[in-house]
């Protein structure tokens, strides 16, 4: 089956949204919400996500799903927002404990943070099938980018997160912490095992150089024979020395300090203090 797919392209992080539906019925799933938010003065903003409040009420939608491809270190995740208004299930990989593990340290959160996932409706392992309407997900893990990353194959449209870009872009980064350039390289034969005509729905881009649009949307042929990275059969070697090279010249992505600490808990902000006040913490020499 095809699904029918709507692309929400933010500016500010570079970050395509997708509301994925069953052309068969109304029911439709939400991948990769934004959540806008101004670093410098600390703000949040709804805009992004009211654009996809208002497509799916004004096409008479109903939502079965709030899917992350993985815990987003360049946005912060508007699910539970989304949630409230248009209801769903918020689905995250279940190696999202281990992300939680590792960066609940890093902030300092102490015991009261759980590490267990329970702050999403659903953690997902290598194999899980879900629905929207009649059609059908299939789930990957493919992870490299980081321990949590899942591909959602649903019908013939595969969702890939940050794993992949376009292909004259190439793939993601590798140095976050859990991360692995092979595992990376691994995940992606995994994906490129689909069929060729599969279309591939990319979490990013920035307009790779002599490119003047933006693009979101390949196949696995197409990433097969032109993927800059991992085309024409590149050896895994060959990869992990040039992603391994290239990510140690990468600055930090700007947001990563609040996406973090919100994205760990399923887009929810960190619990509030006596008065009511919301605080986000800044780990000095940690990242």
């Amino acid at each position: 089956m095809s699904p029918e797919v709507t692309a929400f392209f933010d500016d500010a992080t570079n970050t395509i949204s997708y509301i994925v539906r069953d052309t068969a019925g109304r029911t439709c799933a939400i991948i990769d919400s934004v959540l806008d938010f101004d670093y410098a003065s600390g703000r949040t903003d709804t805009r992004s996500a009211d654009q996809i409040i208002k497509f799916v009420r004004d096409e008479g939608l109903e939502v079965a799903w709030l899917l992350e491809t993985h815990v987003h270190a360049d946005h912060l995740s508007a699910a539970p927002y989304l949630q409230e208004a248009l209801g769903g299930q918020i689905g995250i990989g279940d190696n999202i404990r281990v992300v939680q593990d590792t960066f609940g340290k890093v902030f300092n959160e102490g015991t009261e943070f759980q590490r267990d996932g329970s702050q999403f409706d659903r953690l997902f392992h290598e194999g899980d099938s879900f629905h929207i309407g009649q059609l059908r997900g299939d789930v990957l893990h493919t992870p490299g980018h980081t321990p949590a990353c899942m591909t959602y194959v649903i019908g013939d449209a595969a969702f890939v997160g940050d794993t992949l870009f376009m292909p004259d872009f190439g793939t993601a980064r590798c140095d976050f912490p859990g991360g692995s350039s092979e595992m990376l390289y691994q995940s992606i034969q995994k994906i490129l095992a689909l069929p060729e005509e599969t279309r591939i729905f990319v979490g990013h881009d920035y307009k790779a150089p002599g490119r003047d649009v933006y693009a979101w949307e390949t196949t696995v042929g197409e990433q097969k024979a032109r993927n800059v990275h991992v085309g024409d059969a590149t050896p895994c070697e060959d990869f992990v020395k040039m992603r391994d090279a290239r990510d140690a010249e990468l600055a930090m992505p700007k947001l990563i300090v609040p996406s973090l600490q919100v994205n760990m808990r399923a887009g929810h902000m960190p619990p509030e203090d006596e008065q009511g006040n919301l605080f986000l913490k800044v780990p000095v020499n940690k990242l």
